[in-house]
């Protein structure tokens, strides 16, 4: 095991400013989780640590190494590709421990290691087979032994579970967060699926443009974003969004006005936003509550999902803008066609300056 430590990481191909200034710690042991849009460089990130790309500035330590200039079988690190990159003509033995062979490493030593990662991973009544004799999810298992086998200090995982249906993703994640409280290995994961970021992660890097956007545990992105960026990309159904003129703030919170919901009092620190300034108001599904239309307080429903356990309300505002998104535990006494009133819960309300950064909870703020 070790750590990662990423100071004024940057890449540049050609004339393109993919990785900007990344300023990272991963702990020793820690399951990081790089999530973010296609083109964030997420992966562009995963392959400068693993060698597989050269860095064009900034330093990266592995433990309290530099390992900027070192080849990739060098840095201690395994990778699982998001295509198995398994040999066909090889056995699951076989492809496992290729890579001990090309170092060398005495037959004794090799079966050894082979041995102990098929336990761990259940795959030994299919040492003997090929990949072709395999699922989707064993052969990714097989991915990721080999890796194993060469016991790397970190392991790099590049979109593993992309190419496996829904219900083998959901399998898979669970394998694969068992596997990390098992062995306790620093690992490092990328995914643009943030499902998979939220269930996986001790810590989360949402990436955006090839920046760092924000760093938390899946609790503190969820419940905390620091930007409306983050806000909208953790979290499903997405967070909503409306824009709110400031009315005025003081040492206790704001007062806002958005269209539809009327004046909210709300306990965000607004003291840097000057009054008539468009904010933008967000608030979850879950934070929604339904009730009667009341005056310009009416929205119509559009439609109504339901999912077993839970219904998702789709409303529409009278104006016509985005559609808001109401969550609640089925049933659900709503109909498509019907007008209602939208109550936010306050004190989950975030609010958002004209820069899209959060303001600050009062009562945080005074806590700081």
């Amino acid at each position: 095991m070790a750590s990662v430590t990423l100071e004024k990481i940057n890449k540049v191909f050609g004339h393109t400013h993919i990785i900007k200034d990344v300023d990272l710690k991963v702990g020793d042991g820690e399951f990081v989780v790089f999530v973010g849009p296609s083109g964030c460089g997420k992966s562009t990130l995963l392959r400068l640590i693993a060698g597989l790309e050269s860095i064009t500035g900034g330093e990266l330590k592995i433990a309290d190494g530099v390992v900027n200039d070192l080849p990739p079988r060098e840095r201690g690190v395994g990778m699982v590709f998001q295509s198995y990159a398994l040999y066909p003509h090889m056995s699951v033995y076989e492809n496992m421990a290729f890579g001990l062979k090309l170092a060398k490493m005495a037959n004794e030593t090799v079966d050894d290691r082979v041995m102990a990662t098929a336990r761990i991973l259940q795959l030994e009544d299919l040492l003997h087979r090929k990949p072709k004799e395999l699922s989707g999810g064993q052969r990714q298992r097989v991915a990721m032994g080999r890796a194993m086998a060469r016991e790397p200090r970190i392991l790099l995982f590049d979109e593993p579970l992309s190419n496996l249906d829904a219900s083998l993703r959901v399998q898979m994640r669970n394998e694969i967060a068992r596997l990390h409280h098992r062995l306790g290995s620093t690992m490092i994961y990328v995914t643009h699926d943030q499902v998979e970021a939220m269930t996986l992660a001790d810590k989360i890097v949402v990436l955006r443009e090839g920046r760092i956007e924000q760093v938390g545990s899946p609790q503190t992105l969820y419940q905390q974003p620091a930007t409306k960026f983050v806000a909208g990309f953790i979290g499903s159904p997405t967070m909503n969004f409306m824009p709110a003129e400031l009315l005025g703030s003081d040492d206790k919170g704001c007062k806002v006005k958005a269209p539809g919901l009327g004046e909210l009092a709300l306990p965000q620190d607004a003291s840097g936003e000057t009054r008539g300034a468009v904010l933008t108001l967000g608030v979850r599904p879950e934070h929604l509550r339904l009730a009667e239309a009341e005056g310009e307080n009416s929205f119509e429903i559009v439609n109504v999902e339901y999912l077993g356990n839970e219904v998702y309300v789709y409303l529409e505002p009278k104006a016509g803008d985005t559609l808001l998104i109401h969550r609640s535990e089925a049933p659900s006494r709503w109909d498509i066609g019907q007008r209602v009133a939208l109550v936010p819960d306050l004190e989950h309300v975030h609010l958002f300056d004209t820069h899209d950064r959060a303001l600050d909870l009062i009562k945080r703020r005074q806590a700081a």
